[in-house]
C-alpha cells in the first residue's frame, strides 16, 4: 500500500491514534476554554506556544489524522496525541508551521488546520495587559517572530511592548504598534557667552639728540625716528640778492607709534649736550562681552532637530582620480558651518516626561589654527560642544556650564643687558600683560506644544504697528503709529473662556 509523505511522516502519532480509536480506551477530558482549537476546526490557524500544547475538538469522532513535517524528534515541528475520539492533543515541538488535517470514519476531510509553533503569545498577551492596562495591543505569531499590532497614546507604550516580547521572541519582533497621537516638543535654548578681558602694559620709551645732530638713539617699545621737517635759511650775499639752503629738521620720536592715544606721561630734560626725550607708557585695560542666541526648535516625539546661527567658510578638498589642468588632481571646495548650532531628539513617555538627547556647540574661525598649502590658508575652528542625555517635565530647566576657557600671555622686550639690570633695568624694557576668559552657558526648558486650533488667529509683531502718514512723520515726528486696541465686547455679552489643552503651553 502506498502511504504519502504526510501519512508516512505521521504514521507514529497516527498508529497510537487510531489504536486508541478502535479500542474504545477512556482518554482524558479535553482542556476547557480553547475556542482557538475549535475555530481551527472550521479551518483558520491553531497558534501553539513552543514546548506546550493546545486542545483540537471535533463535532464528530476522528478517524485518522495526518500532521505534514519530519517524524525525526529533533525536527518535528509539531505531534499530536489522542485524548479521545474527538479530541487531540498538539504539541508545539520546534518553530515553524505544518498541517494537520483530520478525517472521520468514511474517509471524509472534516477540517485542515494551519499549525504556527512560535513564542508564547499568549503569556506576552496577559503580561502587556497587566503592565500596559488600556493599550489595545495584540501579539500573533509569524512562522519564528512576533509580530504585535494596535494604536497607543505614546512612543513609550510601544517601546516597553517590544521590550517585553524580546524577552519571548529575542531580536525576531516585528513591532507595527503605531502611536495615536504626535507629540511635538518645542525646546528654547539660550547660548550665553562671556568674555572677560585684562590687560596691563608698562614700559619706557626716550629718544637722545645731540645738540649738533651727529648722535641720535630710541629705545622702548614700538620707538620709531622721524625725520623732522626741513627748515628753509636765507643768506643776503654781498652784491646783492640772497641765497636759500634748505636744511634738515631734528628727528623727533614717534609717540603714536609707541603707545596709542592713552596712556601716555612725557618728560623732557637734558643732561650735558643731550637732549632726552623720555615717555612713560601705563596701560590697564579691562572689557567684557557679552554673546547672546535665543533659538526655539520644535520636533516630533523621537524626531531630530537642528539649529544653525553662524556661517560656512570654503575648503578646498583634493579629489582622488582624473586629471585637473596641467595634469594636476582636481580640486574641489567643500562648506564647513561654524557658529551656534543645536540638535535635539525628544521623545515623550508616557507620563509626559520629555526624554532628550541635546547637543549643543559653538565654533568660531581661528587664524592661529590655519594650515597653508601652497598658496592656499585653511583656517582652523576653536570648537567648545556638549552632548547629554536627561528627562525633564514640561516647562521645567536645565543648564550645562563649565565651558570654561582661558588664555593668558605675558611679552617682555628690553635691551640687551640692560633691561636685566634690577630696578634701573625697568628703564630698558616694555612689559605686556594680557589675560582673557571666556565662559559659556547654555539653558534648554521644553515644552509640549501643538498647533493653534482651528480658527484662531496668531498675532506677529508686526501687527502691532502701521506706517505711520507723512503728517504723523514730518509734524509729531512718529517713526511708527501704534494700531488701536481691540475693541472690548459690550456689557453683557459674556466671551465663553477658551478650554485648555494639556498639549498647549500657557
Amino acid at each position: 500500500m502506498a502511504i504519502d509523505r504526510k501519512a508516512r511522516v505521521a504514521r507514529r502519532p497516527l498508529l497510537a491514534l487510531s489504536a486508541a480509536l478502535a479500542a474504545g480506551l477512556p482518554l482524558a477530558t479535553p482542556v476547557p476554554a480553547l475556542a482557538q482549537g475549535e475555530a481551527g476546526l472550521r479551518g483558520g490557524t491553531l497558534e501553539v506556544p513552543l514546548n506546550k500544547s493546545q486542545v483540537v475538538t471535533a463535532d464528530r469522532p476522528i478517524a485518522k489524522a495526518l500532521i505534514g513535517g519530519d517524524d525525526k524528534p529533533d525536527k518535528m515541528i509539531a505531534d499530536i496525541v489522542p485524548i479521545t475520539n474527538r479530541s487531540i492533543y498538539v504539541l508545539g515541538k520546534n518553530m515553524g508551521t505544518t498541517s494537520l488535517t483530520l478525517y472521520d470514519a468514511a474517509g471524509r476531510v472534516i477540517s485542515v488546520i494551519d499549525i504556527a509553533v512560535g513564542p508564547d503569545v499568549i503569556a506576552l498577551t496577559d503580561q502587556i495587559r497587566k503592565l500596559l492596562p488600556g493599550e489595545p495591543i495584540e501579539a500573533a505569531i509569524s512562522n519564528d517572530s512576533i509580530v504585535l499590532t494596535g494604536m497607543v497614546g505614546s512612543p513609550a507604550a510601544a517601546d516597553r511592548a517590544a521590550q517585553l516580547a524580546k524577552a519571548y521572541a529575542g531580536d525576531k519582533v516585528i513591532n507595527l504598534i503605531s502611536v495615536g497621537s504626535s507629540q511635538q516638543v518645542m525646546v528654547e535654548v539660550r547660548f550665553a557667552e562671556v568674555d572677560r578681558s585684562a590687560g596691563k602694559d608698562l614700559g619706557v620709551s626716550a629718544f637722545a639728540n645731540s645738540r649738533g645732530g651727529s648722535f641720535r638713539a630710541a629705545t622702548g617699545q614700538g620707538a620709531q625716528l622721524v625725520p623732522g621737517q626741513p627748515v628753509t635759511v636765507t643768506t643776503p650775499l654781498p652784491g646783492g640778492g640772497t641765497s636759500t639752503t634748505s636744511v634738515p629738521g631734528a628727528s623727533v620720536l614717534q609717540l603714536a607709534s609707541i603707545t596709542g592715544t592713552f596712556g601716555i606721561f612725557q618728560k623732557m630734560f637734558n643732561i650735558g649736550g643731550l637732549s632726552i626725550d623720555a615717555t612713560l607708557n601705563a596701560l590697564e585695560t579691562r572689557g567684557l562681552a557679552k554673546t547672546l542666541a535665543q533659538p526655539t526648535l520644535i520636533a516630533l516625539s523621537g524626531e531630530k532637530a537642528s539649529f544653525l546661527a553662524g556661517g560656512e567658510f570654503p575648503v578646498p578638498v583634493v579629489q582622488s582620480g582624473g586629471a585637473g589642468g596641467g595634469g594636476a588632481p582636481p580640486i574641489t571646495v567643500e562648506f564647513k558651518p561654524f557658529g551656534v548650532s543645536l540638535a535635539f531628539t525628544p521623545t515623550v513617555l508616557g507620563d509626559k516626561t520629555i526624554s532628550m538627547i541635546v547637543q549643543p556647540e559653538v565654533s568660531q574661525i581661528d587664524p592661529s589654527a590655519s594650515l597653508t598649502i601652497g598658496n592656499i590658508s585653511i583656517p582652523g575652528l576653536r570648537t567648545r560642544r556638549a552632548s547629554t542625555t536627561l528627562e525633564l517635565r514640561d516647562g521645567e530647566s536645565f543648564a550645562i556650564a563649565g565651558l570654561l576657557q582661558k588664555d593668558f600671555k605675558t611679552t617682555i622686550n628690553q635691551i640687551p643687558l640692560l633691561g636685566s639690570i634690577p630696578i634701573i633695568g625697568a628703564l630698558f624694557r616694555s612689559t605686556n600683560f594680557q589675560k582673557d576668559q571666556t565662559e559659556l552657558l547654555i539653558i534648554v526648558t521644553p515644552h509640549l506644544v501643538a498647533p493653534v486650533k482651528p480658527g484662531v488667529a496668531m498675532r506677529l509683531p508686526t501687527d502691532e504697528v502701521k506706517d505711520p502718514s507723512q503728517a504723523e512723520t514730518i509734524l509729531l515726528g512718529q517713526a511708527y503709529h501704534p494700531q488701536p486696541a481691540t475693541p472690548a465686547p459690550a456689557p453683557g455679552a459674556a466671551k465663553k473662556a477658551p478650554e485648555k489643552d494639556d498639549r498647549y503651553v500657557y
